[in-house]
């Protein structure tokens, strides 16, 4: 059984640390006291300690201590007043993660989780997973829920772990459409420290009942800046050892770490509904693509909320005409049922069985995960065809 020592309150008191016994019932958890005495840590495989960073001592006696701390031990610092310098410094010293405090559950989990499955994590020789991007034709496309519907179906069919992840991140709703309002976001993950692509996603992500994991947005809103290029990739590579199938809902924006997501995806979903204005997004996306080198990636158009009355201002000929191009799937509208299975955080099945727009979804998922062909015949409102 693996032991991890806590100094002190270095994460604010017993509720906490009864918390954390009960996330890691294979690990004991051990109160020490308040003081960091020398060598302490030979039985230890993680040791958490409080650190103030307003003092110069304090800092001082840490880079100290943690030098001389066992190499067995991973020494995580919980850090007071913390500021860059201070941070780095500690990291220096050999701290294997600082977070700063108080500290959160969600921070603190992650960082264990890591820390304790890098001792037993062997190299299984999977192949790394593939990961979808969900691109905008401008807000309220239904492209979160396309999303959202599509990872349920794929869990559902046992075609791998497969995870949602909310990079929306000012306005992302995807854990909300799954009813996992209190799963791990995307801030959570940065505030754990650490390298991205060794956090255990899939261990620490909330679990739809369908088995889709999602990856939450920021529970308030989040500067776009939050994300950098490096991090993004970082991000994308844990996400692709963790995962089969990665479907991320980026936002309606164009940035440098969305960009970035777009270059690594094997897979690029653009999503639009049938009126003039969108088709006219569409063009730019796609215009966009083409500056990016993107033009050559698996592009699959969809055309999302259907119904009789759009197609009778403007049909999906028209609508394909003007784009110099078809669309990959045709999604029939069902608010009904969709409001249904939002409200609900269910997957479309559980509101009613073989509806039209669950087929379609059915279909698209397909594409998404890579087994069917390009060839493969789509669905259009009830109709098989080839594109």
């Amino acid at each position: 059984m693996q032991k991890v020592g806590v100094i002190g309150d270095a994460i604010g008191g017993r509720d906490f640390l009864a918390s954390l016994n009960r996330l890691f019932p294979h690990v004991e958890f051990d109160p020490l006291k308040p003081a960091w005495p020398d060598g302490l840590g030979d039985e230890l495989d993680i040791l958490i300690v409080g650190v103030s960073g307003s003092s110069i001592a304090e800092v001082d006696a840490a880079c100290r201590r943690l030098q001389m701390t066992p190499p067995r031990c991973r020494v995580v610092i919980t850090l007071r007043e913390p500021d860059v310098n201070t941070t780095r410094r500690l990291s220096r010293a050999g701290a294997a993660d600082v977070l700063p405090a108080p500290v959160g559950e969600s921070a603190l989990v992650l960082s264990l989780e890591r820390l304790l499955a890098r001792e037993s994590r062997s190299d299984s020789g999977a192949p790394p997973g593939e990961v979808v991007a969900f691109l905008k034709a401008g807000g309220g496309v239904g492209a979160t829920t396309l999303a959202a519907q599509a990872a349920a179906i794929l869990a559902a069919r046992r075609n791998g772990e497969i995870c949602v992840a909310d990079l929306d991140l000012q306005f992302g709703a995807a854990a909300l459409y799954l009813d996992l309002s209190e799963s791990v976001t995307v801030t959570d993950v940065l505030a754990s420290g650490g390298g991205l692509a060794e956090t255990p996603f899939a261990s620490a992500l909330g679990t739809h009942r369908s088995g889709a994991r999602i990856l939450a947005a920021p529970r308030d809103l989040a500067p776009l800046d939050t994300l950098t290029a490096p991090l993004a990739e970082a991000l994308i590579g844990g996400l692709r050892r963790n995962f089969a199938v990665t479907l991320v809902d980026l936002p309606s924006v164009w940035t440098a770490w969305t960009n970035q997501i777009l270059q690594s995806a094997d897979r690029i979903v653009l999503v639009s509904q049938l009126s003039v204005p969108h088709i006219h997004l569409v063009k730019r996306q796609l215009d966009v693509l083409r500056i990016q080198r993107l033009a050559d990636r698996p592009i699959l158009l969809v055309c999302n909320a259907v119904s009789a009355d759009q197609q009778a201002a403007l049909s999906i000929q028209t609508a394909e005409r003007a784009l110099g191009r078809t669309f990959d799937v045709v999604i029939p509208e069902d608010r009904r049922t969709i409001l249904a299975a939002i409200n609900q955080g269910v997957e479309l099945s559980a509101v009613r069985t073989g509806t039209k727009v669950e087929q379609a979804i059915s279909s698209m998922a397909d594409r998404l995960a890579g087994t069917v062909g390009a060839a493969a015949p789509q669905r259009r409102f009830g109709l098989w065809r080839r594109s």
